[in-house]
């Protein structure tokens, strides 16, 4: 007699259902004991199945993102940020502006945690399947400058178009020149109105003219990526990075009783 068995794990993998081939087994001995349906039988098997493509689309998602494995909503301070803030945060986490091709900008002072809010809020979209791709603004510019040389910038373009959201860290430290300048403009007005951009920035969008360094061109890219978006000002709060200096300077220090081997306390 044939192994029913072996020749189902076989068809089960040769249909690329690897899922189903490892669990089909147990999910049948589970279902004879438990009297289910057949239906209900299918229903756990390919459940398992689907589970476990939804882990690994996540796990490809996270890899191709660049995003800081570190930075995610778990391990940002959220109480730091006003309650106005920690609105729109919650309402962003839901990620339909990304439906609505709705752009983000967190502007603030260095360190009040604008880099890990935008790439907090990257986790959160990929952890509903949507593709993000974070980036420091300088390495996207020269990404983005070698492929004009290469005559392939409409390529490299294209294959940005395929994240949902491409997230613009710093934005404000780099001054460009006019090569520079122009691919990034380029970026930002090819995915006006159609794609996603949250941006962080150390200024105001008055001064945006540091960055492209031409009246016309700053205010062009102002309205493109002010026109449909949500602005984090995070400008009045004060670095947490100096606070935590702060207050480790306010720690007493241990005496040489505290720190002498052997003295018991």
């Amino acid at each position: 007699m044939p192994d029913r068995h072996a020749e189902l794990t076989t068809m089960l993998r040769t249909l690329k259902l690897p899922a189903m081939a490892a669990a089909f087994g147990d999910l049948a001995l589970k279902a004879a004991k438990a009297n289910l349906t057949h239906e209900a039988f299918l229903y756990e098997l390919v459940q398992v199945e689907c589970v476990q493509r939804d882990h690994h689309r996540i796990a490809r998602l996270r890899r191709q993102s660049g995003l800081p494995p570190d930075k995610t909503f778990q391990t940002l301070q959220l109480e730091r940020f006003p309650p106005a803030i920690r609105q729109q945060i919650e309402r962003l986490r839901s990620g339909a502006f990304v439906a609505e091709a709705i752009n983000v900008v967190a502007a603030g002072k260095p360190g009040v945690g604008k880099s890990h809010l935008l790439a907090a809020l990257g986790h959160e979209l990929i952890l509903q399947g949507q593709p993000v791709f974070w980036t420091p603004t300088a390495n996207l510019v020269q990404r983005l400058l070698a492929a004009k040389r290469d005559l392939r910038l409409p390529q490299a373009l294209a294959l940005l178009d395929r994240f949902a959201c491409v997230i613009l860290d710093d934005i404000g430290y780099v001054q460009h020149d006019r090569d520079e300048m122009e691919v990034l403009f380029t970026f930002l007005a090819e995915r006006y109105e159609r794609r996603s951009v949250a941006i962080s920035t150390n200024l105001v969008f008055s001064d945006w003219n540091r960055i492209f360094n031409d009246p016309m061109t700053t205010l062009a890219a102002i309205d493109r990526v002010v026109h449909h978006s949500v602005i984090l000002d995070l400008m009045g709060m004060e670095s947490y990075r100096a606070q935590e200096a702060i207050d480790q300077t306010k720690q007493p220090k241990p005496t040489k009783d505290d720190t002498a081997p052997g003295v018991r306390r």
